[in-house]
């Protein structure tokens, strides 16, 4: 390896513990602790960095061996057991959109695998500065921009890559979901979903849709640490949960699983009339999905 790539990698993996660092200070709200910032900030470097070089083995692996395959050593890393349902229905060609729920930790990674014949997938994903500095990953992303004027262009984006006959994955919610596995309001949420899924429909009529689910990605053993308890918010305390799986192997105890249904074809779904009765119809297919990645079997 010369200097130059030497220098790089350095630099990616001081830019990415960093963040990490930060991120692992602010799930526990440790930033408050201001007097003793310094000293919080110095310890959490340690494991932050260990999860970097993770994180950048994962990329790596994605320039040499594809998405699939770099999320499989994640998946065994930060889960005990992963399970697939479905896989049979992924066209392994053709316009495709996929439509997910979107629990965190690694569902999207579990998603990868499930969608492994699909060499040109991509993923909407929400801008983050973690994800920018891995250059093989981000070849496979098309980031949401932060000011909702300028999504428009990211909604032709992904419209031209299925009409080119491309796959693209897509999480509606906008945002982190309930574990089915450990939370309730999974369901729920679907009735909460951005209408981009229906947009993105109508721009790509001869795309078929296939329902996703994900569930098993947050471990019930954290959840039950005192320390959640802390928390008021559900959302702070799944978050310091999932950071608890990153930072103690024994929360990485976790079934994953994902689910796919039959696809929908855009036309029927165009067919519906109203552009509002889409999403709810995508939603519909996934519910029952949610059921059978909830189930341990």
């Amino acid at each position: 390896m010369i200097a130059s790539e030497i220098a790089v990698k350095t630099t990616q993996l001081d830019t990415l513990t960093e963040l990490n660092a930060r991120d692992l200070v602010t799930a526990f709200k440790l930033d408050q602790l201001r007097s003793v910032r310094g000293l919080i900030d110095a310890l959490a470097r340690i494991p932050a960095r260990r999860f970097s070089r993770q994180v950048l083995a994962f990329d790596q692996q994605v320039a040499e061996h594809g998405l699939a395959i770099a999320s499989r050593s994640m998946i065994n890393l930060f889960a005990r057991q992963f399970t697939i349902w479905g896989q049979e229905h992924i066209p392994a060609e053709g316009p495709l959109l996929i439509v997910s729920n979107h629990p965190g930790m690694v569902d999207v990674m579990a998603l990868w695998i499930g969608l492994e014949c699909r060499s040109d997938l991509k993923i909407i994903a929400a801008e983050r500065e973690m994800l920018r500095v891995l250059p093989n990953t981000c070849q496979h992303l098309l980031f949401v921009p932060e000011h909702s004027g300028a999504r428009t262009g990211l909604l032709r984006a992904a419209a031209n890559h299925m009409r080119q006959g491309g796959a693209l994955l897509t999480f509606p919610a906008g945002t982190i979901e309930p574990d089915p596995t450990v939370r309730p309001g999974a369901v729920e949420s679907l009735n909460h979903w951005a209408s981009s899924t229906a947009l993105l429909t109508r721009l790509a009529p001869e795309a078929r849709i296939v329902p996703a689910a994900v569930g098993g990605v947050i471990s019930a053993t954290a959840m039950r640490n005192p320390v959640l308890n802390l928390f008021r918010e559900r959302k702070d305390r799944d978050w310091a949960a999932a950071t608890l799986q990153v930072l103690i192997p024994a929360y990485r105890d976790t079934h994953t699983r994902v689910a796919f249904g039959p696809p929908l074809q855009a036309a029927e779904l165009l067919a519906l009339g109203e552009p509002a009765a889409i999403s709810p119809a995508i939603a519909a297919q996934v519910a029952p999905l949610l059921a059978q990645v909830t189930t341990e079997r």
